[in-house]
């Protein structure tokens, strides 16, 4: 049986195969710590039995990756922005490739969206993913995001990111996901 908890500092050397595919961004240390300290709210991890970590997601409501050789599933994130700007945003969501297709990427997501939601009353929920990962992407869109807008050599000033976002319940009229109509760089990111 999955069980999804907050994380905690231990877990830090415990999910490192999670966070091993190339396409899968990776921090410092100091990096999750501060995440954790800052919306602990924010930061969960699915462990399987015998307290193996199957993946997590980041947000900057949740944000966190593995360091370490461990099977991890979490989520990682923040809220942020000011007006109708406030949102949640995923950092990441992994899955260890053994504990793939079992809709932990879903329940960890579901979580975030419903913390920003309900708990920080977001107006939307947004997430960057590389332009071509497809699986990921067609995985958003099954759970109701929709590319905002490109942003142009996102990736290490390499690959193109799709800024995809999902409205939450605030956001009524829905227009926090209509989507731009040129790609922008970088630079012209409201937020980190």
């Amino acid at each position: 049986m999955t069980t999804i908890r907050r994380f905690c500092c231990n877990d830090l050397l415990r999910f490192a195969s999670v966070n091993l595919d190339h396409l899968t961004e990776t921090f410092n240390m100091s990096f999750y710590m501060t995440y954790l300290a800052r919306w602990p709210d924010y930061f969960h991890v699915a462990e399987a039995p015998g307290n193996r970590i199957m993946g997590y997601s980041r947000l900057p409501l949740f944000w966190f990756y593995c360091m370490m050789h461990f099977d991890a599933n979490f989520v990682m994130g923040k809220v942020e922005g000011q007006g109708e700007s406030w949102h949640g945003h995923v950092t990441a969501v992994t899955v260890a490739p053994e504990f793939r297709r079992q809709q932990l990427a879903k329940k960890l997501m579901n979580l975030l969206e419903e913390i920003s939601d309900k708990i920080d009353k977001a107006y939307f929920v947004d997430l960057y993913v590389r332009a071509s990962n497809t699986p990921a992407i067609k995985m958003y869109e099954k759970l109701g995001y929709v590319v905002y807008r490109r942003v142009l050599r996102y990736y290490s000033g390499e690959e193109d990111g799709l800024d995809m976002r999902k409205a939450l319940s605030r956001d009524v009229e829905k227009k926090s996901v209509i989507p731009l109509k040129r790609p922008v760089t970088p630079d012209e990111l409201e937020y980190d």
